[in-house]
């Protein structure tokens, strides 16, 4: 596992483990293993599939209630809540096309969110991108893609924004990332170890740059780190998008 990275000969906090188990039940979520306003499994259940104790569980748990992603029923345990905060819908993804259109959009709110990120940041907005950051390198050094690390570390920085608009986006876009993202993550465990530590370095540098309160090049990383994810996917050959002309009707 590589050593955390510092700052200034300061050691820079690792994730704790009630993160790592937020983060897995979080993903579990995003990829509806569990519906909306379906139970989850008891802690007992939980605590044992995830290898650590109720009380780590319940740090956890906490965190997804205070986010609004589960809510409990006396007596009755913890549900999926619908996602308010979703306000619009997407058509699954069904296409390389989709995928693409999905990197053009997100290249566009996200490198905004990553320069208001930085110019607005504030300490607990740090810490949740550390962490996720963190996760990400740790998965690293044992040559892994961790896609719900990678999908956090997003998400924390267009919460960082503090602009309820970028948040929507992203949380209605989840599932349609998340195909993007796994099919990168593919490609750079075919590419290697190498492949693996460049994406890790993009992503310190954007963290980086928020830290330093650097909109501009925040803004810049950003760009240019989902610009290399998307071509690394394609291999540089992006498809034609333009829309074709269609024959009058009869």
């Amino acid at each position: 596992m590589s050593v955390p990275r510092t700052s200034g000969g300061v050691e820079k906090p690792k994730a704790t483990l009630s993160d790592r188990v937020y983060f897995a039940l979080y993903s579990r979520i995003s990829n509806g293993d569990y519906a909306i306003n379906q139970r989850l499994p008891s802690e007992n259940t939980l605590s044992g599939e995830l290898g650590v104790s109720r009380p780590v569980l319940r740090i956890a748990l906490e965190k997804l209630r205070s986010e609004g992603i589960i809510y409990s029923r006396q007596g009755a345990g913890n549900f999926v809540r619908a996602a308010a905060s979703k306000p619009v819908g997407f058509a699954r993804v069904e296409t390389l096309a989709d995928v693409q259109r999905c990197y053009e959009f997100r290249i566009t709110i996200e490198t905004a969110a990553a320069e208001c990120a930085a110019l607005r940041q504030n300490k607990a907005v740090l810490d949740e991108i550390e962490h996720a950051l963190d996760m990400m390198r740790m998965a690293t050094g044992s040559r892994e893609h961790r896609e719900d690390a990678d999908f956090a570390f997003h998400m924390a920085i267009t919460k960082g924004a503090n602009n309820q608009y970028f948040e929507a986006s992203m949380r209605a876009l989840r599932e349609h990332i998340y195909v993007g993202m796994r099919m990168h993550g593919e490609s750079l465990m075919t590419d290697g170890a190498v492949a693996l530590q460049e994406v890790l370095e993009e992503h310190a540098a954007i963290f980086d740059a928020i830290s330093a309160r650097n909109g501009a090049l925040a803004a810049n990383l950003m760009r240019t780190h989902l610009e290399h994810s998307r071509d690394r996917l394609f291999g540089g050959g992006l498809l034609d998008l333009r829309m074709k002309d269609h024959p009058p009707a009869t």
